[in-house]
């Protein structure tokens, strides 16, 4: 056997969602950079499930399934009430409040293919209520119920903000949706493959992916992004900064990634989004800061900003908390989770890695009495 740390470079299965090849990101076969600019993100979403891009009444279809299901059941928002959400992360919310959906959804258990696609709407469009019932929750204020004339998009908005959202605002989310939808064989997404390929439920497979997603090496990225900006203050700073934590030997966060090597094709696309955000909310210096550093760290490094370095600014700028970051990348990535556990269901087989043995061997054992 041949022991490869952080399984790089394995290839562990086959799969016809999305691909990276060459530093390209496609979604079944369809280029990233088209997608962010021209899909609405429910589009991608019946895209990942259905391997094929939906006419115009699929999607009118599909979009008001959507919007039916969003509702939470109340005893789940009572729930989250019960949550000391002073203390508690956003993340670890999530993932509870996700779990006890499962006890709410008499086909949790069901296992043929027409159940799980439902269970997939309902995950899917619930994980947007939760995430804005939290954050209202934690402000002494009450959560506001979803529109079904609005897009997936306006609607979280909506729910965060309790008003509709400008055009422009709803842009930089729904692209944001888009970009963070699938990424092949990602950290949470194979966890959540491996936990369904014991035939688990879905509830169960998204509740581990929440997990893995919220590790600072995974989903927490654009999080701590922008605890850096906000540690560096003010452009001048920028350089002086990143200077010492390079000489302290600290990592820099939203900076290279695993598997590009020329850079992450999404990071343009949010790119452009926080310099327009940023500029017109009067706070440019958030952009100006991350476009220094950026090329410092390049110019350098040789790492390139990924998708989570601009996410952050972008997100910063619609006066979203920063601890919801990562809860509104698991908003979207779990139409890619959802995506992979049915192609999971759909072809499966048990995931049962070996491990190579690196402990000392033929030892002889002593009763304990003359240990």
């Amino acid at each position: 056997m041949t022991t490869t740390k952080g399984l790089e470079g394995v290839v562990a299965t086959q799969s016809s969602i999305s691909s990276i090849i060459d530093d390209q990101l496609t979604y079944v076969g369809y280029r990233i950079d088209d997608l962010a600019e021209h899909s609405s993100f429910e589009e991608v979403v019946y895209l990942l499930w259905n391997l094929k891009l939906p006419t115009k009444s699929e999607l009118d279809a599909f979009k008001a399934d959507l919007a039916a299901n969003m509702e939470l059941p109340e005893a789940v928002i009572a729930h989250l009430r019960s949550y000391d959400l002073s203390t508690v992360h956003p993340m670890a919310a999530l993932r509870t409040a996700v779990s006890l959906l499962g006890l709410y959804d008499d086909e949790a258990d069901v296992m043929e293919e027409a159940a799980n696609k439902r269970k997939a709407v309902r995950l899917q469009a619930k994980m947007a209520t939760i995430v804005t019932a939290l954050a209202r929750i934690r402000q002494g204020k009450n959560p506001v119920g979803p529109k079904k004339e609005l897009g997936f998009a306006a609607n979280f908005l909506y729910m965060l903000n309790g008003e509709e959202a400008n055009d422009i605002e709803v842009e930089a989310i729904n692209k944001a949706l888009v970009l963070h939808a699938d990424h092949e064989l990602n950290a949470s997404t194979f966890t959540a493959r491996v936990c369904v390929a014991t035939l688990s439920d879905i509830y169960s497979g998204v509740t581990a992916a929440i997990g893995a997603l919220k590790g600072p090496l995974h989903g927490g990225a654009n999080e701590r992004v922008m605890k850096m900006l906000t540690e560096i203050g003010e452009e001048e700073n920028a350089i002086p900064y990143i200077k010492e934590k390079i000489a302290n030997k600290e990592k820099i966060m939203g900076m290279g990634h695993r598997v590009y090597r020329n850079g992450d094709p999404r990071a343009k696309h949010l790119k452009r989004m926080s310099k327009e955000l940023t500029k017109i909310t009067g706070q440019a210096k958030w952009y100006n800061m991350s476009v220094k550093i950026e090329d410092y760290i390049k110019e350098n490094k040789g790492l390139p900003a990924n998708v989570d370095f601009y996410s952050a600014s972008v997100y910063h700028s619609l006066g979203i908390d920063h601890d919801l970051f990562t809860p509104i990348f698991a908003t979207s990535r779990v139409s890619g989770w959802l995506a992979h556990i049915l192609e999971q269901y759909d072809n499966n087989r048990l995931i049962r890695p070996r491990a190579e043995y690196i402990g000392p061997k033929t030892q002889e054992y002593v009763a304990i009495e003359n240990r």
